[in-house]
């Protein structure tokens, strides 16, 4: 049985919707870079745990109603020495105070 060649805008349509899936996948990548180095700062600065920033920025977006990537920019911009706004920054504080500060041991004295 000889194949029928496919239909031009069959072939159109489906270059559209995987031009579509590659934008969403590449929002994804960006995205998930910048929670990322979101948890990063909230582990440097608030000496808990990664596991535990993730909570923590699962916390401030859930009590602020902010998504989480917006409040992972939020986090980063302010690390980078601009303004947070004050809601983030109570909510940030108080999410803190419940997931950590991670104990850091003493050093070995010699």
């Amino acid at each position: 049985m000889a194949s029928v060649p496919n239909d031009p805008a069959d072939e159109t349509d489906r270059i559209i919707e995987l031009e579509e899936e590659v934008d969403q996948l590449k929002e994804a990548v960006v995205s998930h870079a910048v929670v990322d180095q979101a948890i990063g700062m909230v582990v440097a600065l608030g000496r808990v745990a990664p596991d535990a920033g993730w909570d923590v920025l699962k916390d401030v977006s859930q009590h602020t109603n902010i998504k989480l990537r917006r409040v992972a920019e939020l986090i980063i911009t302010w690390g980078r020495g601009g303004k947070m706004p004050p809601e983030i920054s109570v909510e940030l504080e108080e999410a803190l105070e419940r997931h950590g500060p991670t104990q850091i041991p003493e050093s070995a004295e010699e």
